[in-house]
């Protein structure tokens, strides 16, 4: 009978050990993720938002739970460099970005979260980020040169991050001046060694903007491997409002998240009909970032 009862208790004790085994692999893999987060807007830099306030707490989030990160936003002229503690990067400035045939010096600039312990950077440039609006002027005019500002970011993003030579596995991008990245990640830089096996997500929210990009937006995306047969396709989309970019983002990238509790019924139906990997909205924040957590386990 004792040695029935030995067997019966080395048994369980052996199921256990063999649950805590995989508990411990499957903790030890999440926590090699590599989170790229690209966002329009993080406070405190921008006032509070929806975007602003996932695109400050979410990394915060996905970095206590092990995993490494790092957050791009563009830097608008209305963010206070004093204040936020801003310097320049002089290691990652200095190259040229060309745009519609024109060369716009690339800054990067670098802040602190302190009670975060999350360090973000800042594209910056003269020709797009000194005015003091981010998308409008004081008149709640939008920037002609939306498109070409977003274009500029995006690749300053990306260039940063060869420089880096860091290599993310999962691109979490966030507001539509961020919709171009799944497009230049999987035709622009689908070659290169440190986004050849990225995971893109896009996160839709409602923040459309209203007016058009100029009709020759698709020809000034044009870079390296994105040519004349992507311009030409995309070209065939018509005018780029908000619901025409944003399902661009979505053609492109691996995952979509909607990040806001309404979005367009138009940008909805079109989630359904690509049967894209699809997060839908979560309110309670610790329950979203369990649920966008196992979203970037699922896509690996």
């Amino acid at each position: 009978m004792i040695k029935k009862i030995i067997s019966i208790y080395f048994v369980i004790m052996r199921i256990f050990f063999i649950i805590f085994v995989l508990n411990f692999r499957y903790i030890a893999k999440m926590s090699q993720k590599k989170v790229l987060f690209i966002s329009q807007e993080i406070y405190p830099y921008l006032p509070e938002t929806q975007i602003s306030l996932t695109a400050r707490n979410l990394p915060q989030a996905i970095q206590e739970r092990g995993h490494e990160i790092r957050t791009f936003m563009p830097k608008y002229g209305n963010i206070n460099e004093r204040r936020n503690q801003l310097h320049e990067v002089i290691r990652l400035s200095g190259m040229n970005l060309i745009i519609d045939d024109t060369d716009h010096s690339l800054i990067i600039k670098v802040a602190s979260i302190q009670p975060a312990r999350m360090q973000v950077y800042f594209i910056d440039n003269d020709d797009f980020f000194q005015r003091k609006g981010t998308i409008a002027n004081k008149n709640g005019e939008e920037y002609d040169d939306n498109a070409e500002r977003s274009i500029f970011f995006i690749r300053g993003v990306m260039e940063t991050i060869k420089k880096l030579r860091w290599i993310p596995d999962i691109i979490h991008c966030h507001g539509w001046m961020t919709a171009i990245a799944p497009l230049y990640i999987k035709k622009g830089y689908a070659d290169d060694p440190c986004f050849t096996n990225s995971k893109v997500i896009y996160s839709v929210y409602n923040n459309g903007f209203k007016k058009e990009f100029q009709p020759d937006f698709p020809k000034k995306l044009k870079f390296d491997t994105l040519g004349d047969k992507e311009i030409e396709e995309l070209t065939k989309r018509g005018a780029f409002d908000f619901n025409t970019l944003t399902k661009l983002a979505i053609d492109y990238s691996d995952g979509v998240v909607q990040g806001s509790e309404e979005i367009p019924h138009e940008i909805k139906n079109y989630i359904a009909d690509k049967k894209v990997n699809f997060l839908g909205y979560e309110e309670d924040f610790a329950k979203s970032v369990e649920a966008i957590e196992n979203f970037y386990e699922e896509l690996e």
